[in-house]
């Protein structure tokens, strides 16, 4: 049963890993700021479940699956979070491809609330509330 327990481990750590490597390589090759950030958080986070997991399987021990779990739970709950903060703060300083977005709801939702995007001396833009 042991050696099934750390088959089971050695098998989450390598498809962990695979995912991570995905999610890093993603992060270089794609092209702009919101699909990069989408490689740098479902798959990463994926992958560290299935890491974490597999090592909880190896060592079965309570202390392991404690902090396991702490660390998964945390993972899940702040890598969303960060992304969409870094997302909307790349949206707003005009750092994404707008050009190939299909819908751009934040739009219309930022201009209601009176937030205009300006272009200061050096060509960078920079957000304002208009009021």
């Amino acid at each position: 049963m042991n050696e099934l327990f750390d088959l089971l481990g050695a098998l989450l750590l390598l498809l962990g890993t695979v995912f991570c490597l995905a999610a890093a390589v993603g992060i270089v090759r794609f092209p702009d700021v919101l699909t990069r950030l989408h490689a740098a958080t479902k798959p990463q986070v994926f992958g560290l479940i299935l890491v974490l997991s597999g090592v909880a399987l190896t060592l079965r021990t309570w202390q392991v699956l404690v902090l396991a779990a702490f660390t998964i739970g945390l993972q899940i709950l702040t890598a969303p979070v960060a992304g969409h903060m870094m997302a909307r703060t790349a949206y707003r300083t005009d750092q994404w491809d707008d050009e190939h977005a299909s819908i751009d709801e934040l739009a219309d939702d930022l201009e209601a609330a009176g937030f205009v995007n300006t272009t200061d001396e050096q060509g960078y833009t920079q957000g304002r509330d208009s009021g």
